[in-house]
């Protein structure tokens, strides 16, 4: 008796349930890591196009204040009496949204 005949009979069809339980798992890491992502870095993308004069922020530092001044890249808020410039990016949508969430 052949056992080599066998066994090559036996692993003739696993390599498609294999092909098919890997693209299953790609399916589920996007659909549960990389898509949520992208979904979140277009809303702060489109958060940060849309930040103007007089909105009230929370910086990635946790720093609360109110946009003063916009100018290209740099944006200069207002926390009491004191100015602070800084980058358009280290204003937080996610934490701007839960800090001034209507209840």
């Amino acid at each position: 008796m052949d056992f080599s005949l066998l066994l090559l009979q036996a692993n003739s069809g696993g390599g498609m349930v294999q092909l098919v339980f890997f693209g299953a798992m790609l399916l589920i890491f996007w659909l549960f890591l990389i898509r949520p992502q992208a979904k979140r870095q277009r809303e702060q993308t489109d958060f940060m196009k849309n930040l103007a004069k007089g909105d009230q922020v929370v910086t990635a530092s946790g720093i609360i204040g109110k946009i003063n001044k916009i100018e290209d890249n740099t944006i200069t808020i207002e926390v009491g009496k004191v100015f602070l410039a800084m980058t358009r990016n280290s204003i937080s949508k996610e934490m701007t949204d839960a800090f001034f969430k209507e209840d």
